[in-house]
């Protein structure tokens, strides 16, 4: 299928599954999926790493499966598993605790308990799976700790689900109930800025980090956010900017461009017309814009000696201009000196607590390809370890000295 068709990771509703080794983790989700998902065997710490599956899930649509390790698993390699286990807990929106009753009054102890305290912080939902009660009911000692609790709970045979391609009914119910309210209305991207039936331009450069024949996914959000919203849009390379204006027989609601445009847009923009990033837009919707704001002010408190974060969501091949390897880099240390000393981070491997602290700034990309409940996560971390955060669109206004203007259409 095109890629055009398929929901990026960030919309769709994020289902973890937890619980000890050989539990059947890996054969409640082969029994959800109607299809071998992941490595069935009876060899405990088979899972060495969480394994996602992308898929529809009716009745709930687009939905990220993550099966993770075993949160028992021992020894050195062990011990990684569990610490990316750990990284699971910051992504999901629904947790699935999966029990093994043939344990019986064993079956919900120490480990269980932890878990559901990791989501319970989190405010997840968590949904407590009895599996094989083909074997075994649940035992009453079980069932009454996970009752105390107030879990809801659902009781299967996964390899008799997965033998009969049932898809698990009782656990697609149960996630029906469980999944956020966020998740059935997502708030808009851009839409609540234009009026239905006005229109947006779009700015979008065309270079080497641009996938050859599509548009950044930034960029194919928004659309489809304006789409959705009633409203129109033309995008125009940087350019084109000035004709495609002039063409209007009255200006438009609102010009979003690439951030790291957003000086030569500017100087081309009527001060008279809003102006914003697609970053800025994403920090809005994926983390929170005032503190990116707040953040990105303190660009101005850095010192040749101080030391920045650059993380990126995704792990794309960087260009030899990239914005996060190259430009922002460029444009920090001619505002702030040539030794101001940057490091990366790139995909899931963002730094513990103890790891930020010894950051002055962190500057993260718009997280187009994370989804809310992680970012948030993020700035949780960072909070955590005293770390004013940013993100690419406010930090690249403000070292351009329109931070202000990028951020007026938004109240700020």
């Amino acid at each position: 299928m095109s890629s055009t068709f398929i929901a990026p990771k960030s919309v769709r509703l994020q289902i973890g599954v937890f619980g000890r080794r050989n539990v059947g983790k890996s054969s409640t989700l082969n029994a959800l999926t109607r299809q071998d998902f992941a490595i069935v065997s009876s060899v405990p710490g088979t899972t060495t790493d969480p394994i996602e599956k992308a898929m529809e899930l009716a009745p709930l649509g687009p939905v990220l499966l993550i099966d993770s390790a075993g949160v028992d698993d021992e020894g050195t390699l062990g011990a990684e598993r569990v610490a990316r286990t750990r990284r699971v807990f910051d992504r999901v929106d629904v947790g699935l605790i999966v029990v093994d009753s043939t344990l019986g009054a064993d079956a919900w102890g120490a480990f269980e308990e932890e878990i559901a305290d990791e989501l319970a912080r989190r405010a997840v939902a968590s949904l407590v799976v009895w599996n094989k009660v083909d074997a075994s009911a649940p035992a009453s000692e079980a069932v009454e700790a996970v009752r105390k609790r107030s879990l809801p709970s659902v009781e299967i045979s996964a390899l008799g689900d997965a033998d009969g391609k049932s898809g698990s009914p009782k656990i697609r119910e149960a996630l029906t109930r469980l999944a956020p309210e966020e998740f059935f209305a997502a708030p808009p991207l851009v839409a609540d800025l234009i009026p239905k039936g006005e229109f947006a331009v779009l700015v979008a450069p065309i270079d080497a980090a641009a996938p050859k024949g599509r548009l950044i996914l930034p960029q194919v959000q928004t659309i489809r956010d304006l789409l959705d919203g009633e409203s129109g849009c033309v995008v125009v390379r940087p350019e084109l900017l000035s004709a495609a204006l002039d063409r209007f027989k009255s200006p438009p609601a609102l010009v979003v461009v690439d951030s790291q445009a957003f000086k030569t847009v500017a100087e081309i923009v009527p001060r008279s017309i809003p102006l914003t990033s697609f970053s800025i837009l994403f920090a809005r919707r994926q983390a929170d814009l005032r503190t990116a704001v707040d953040g990105a002010r303190r660009i101005a408190e850095l010192s040749p000696d101080s030391r920045v974060l650059i993380a990126e969501a995704c792990s794309h091949h960087a260009t030899d201009d990239d914005i996060g390897t190259a430009k922002l880099p460029r444009w920090l240390r001619v505002r702030v000196g040539a030794t101001l000393r940057i490091e990366r981070a790139q995909g899931r491997d963002f730094p513990t607590v103890d790891e930020l602290r010894r950051f002055d700034l962190i500057i993260h990309c718009g997280a187009c390809s994370l989804n809310r409940r992680e970012m948030l996560a993020r700035l949780g971390r960072a909070a955590e370890a005293g770390v004013p955060t940013t993100n690419y669109g406010t930090a690249i206004a403000f070292l351009n000295g329109i931070l202000e203007r990028a951020v007026e259409p938004f109240g700020l």
